[in-house]
C-alpha cells in the first residue's frame, strides 16, 4: 500500500455520515433486534471467508450499501460467494436486513425473495472491517452512490480518495473487480482523477462510452440509483481491475 502522511488530505481514516434517520417500523426493529446479531461481522479478528461462512469461496465487500438492494441481488445471483456489507446508517440496515430474511410482509412493492444464507453485515464503518480482510482476498468491492460531500472542504471525507484506494487494492486479489457508481458530476470528476492516479493498481475495463453510461448486466439498481434517475439525472458506472 502506497504510504501516506498524517494529515494527508487523501487519507481517510473513518467513514462520515449519518447514523440513524426516522423511527424503525416494528418488524425491522425486530429484525435488528434478532437477525443482525446472527449475521453480523465479528467485532474483532481477522474477516475471511472461512470465519464468516464456515469454508472457502469468493468473496464481496460493499461499502455502504444503502438499503442493500444490490448486496441482496448480487448474492440472491450468487449462491456459491459470500458477501460483506456495512452501513453505519442503520435505517439502511434494517432494510437490508428485510431483502436478507425474505419475508414477504415486510418486503413491500420490491416483492419477497428467499433468504439469503451468504450474507454478512456490519453496522458500522467498512474501513474497520475493510482493515480486518486479508489483503488479496476479495473478489469484488463495490461502492456505488456515496455520499459526494459536494463542497470542497469536505473533499477529504469522500470515501474515493488515495487512503480508501490504496486499501480496496490491497484486499483485491489480482484480477478482482472493483466497481463504482455515481450520479453526482462533482464526485465522477473527483473519482476520475483519484483512480488516474492509481492506474499502476487499476485497469480501467471500459472500451468506449457505453461501458460507463450503461449499467452493466450483474449490477442490480439501487434505490439511489432509481432516485436519481427520476430526477432526470445522468448515471455513471465504472468497473477497474486489480493489477
Amino acid at each position: 500500500m502506497t504510504a501516506h502522511k498524517p494529515g494527508d488530505p487523501t487519507t481517510l481514516n473513518r467513514l462520515y455520515g449519518r447514523a440513524q434517520g426516522r423511527p424503525l417500523r416494528a418488524g425491522q426493529q425486530d429484525l435488528v433486534d434478532n437477525l443482525l446479531p446472527q449475521i453480523a461481522v465479528p467485532t474483532e479478528g481477522p474477516v475471511t471467508a472461512d470465519i464468516l461462512f464456515g469454508h472457502d469461496r469468493p468473496l464481496h465487500f460493499e461499502i455502504g450499501f444503502g438499503g442493500g438492494e444490490h448486496m441482496a441481488g448480487r448474492a440472491d445471483m450468487l449462491p456459491d460467494h459470500g458477501f460483506i456489507g456495512a452501513e453505519p446508517f442503520v435505517n439502511g440496515v434494517a432494510q437490508a436486513l428485510v431483502h436478507i430474511s425474505g419475508d414477504p410482509h415486510l418486503a413491500g412493492k420490491g416483492g419477497a425473495r428467499p433468504p439469503l444464507g451468504n450474507v454478512r453485515i456490519h453496522h458500522g464503518d467498512a474501513l474497520e472491517v475493510l482493515r480486518r480482510i486479508p489483503d488479496g482476498a476479495l473478489s469484488f468491492a463495490y461502492l456505488l452512490h456515496p455520499d459526494p460531500w459536494p463542497k470542497a472542504r469536505h473533499a477529504k471525507r469522500r470515501m474515493m480518495n488515495d487512503g480508501p484506494v490504496d486499501l480496496i487494492a490491497a484486499k483485491l486479489k489480482p484480477g478482482g473487480e472493483f466497481r463504482f457508481g455515481t450520479d453526482h458530476p462533482v464526485y465522477l470528476a473527483h473519482a476520475l482523477m483519484v483512480m488516474r492516479r492509481h492506474r499502476h493498481q487499476f485497469e480501467w475495463l471500459a472500451k468506449d462510452a457505453i461501458d460507463f453510461l450503461v449499467r452493466p448486466g450483474g449490477w442490480p439498481e439501487t434505490r439511489y440509483e432509481a432516485k436519481a434517475r427520476a430526477q432526470g439525472h445522468e448515471v455513471w458506472y465504472f468497473r477497474w481491475r486489480r493489477i
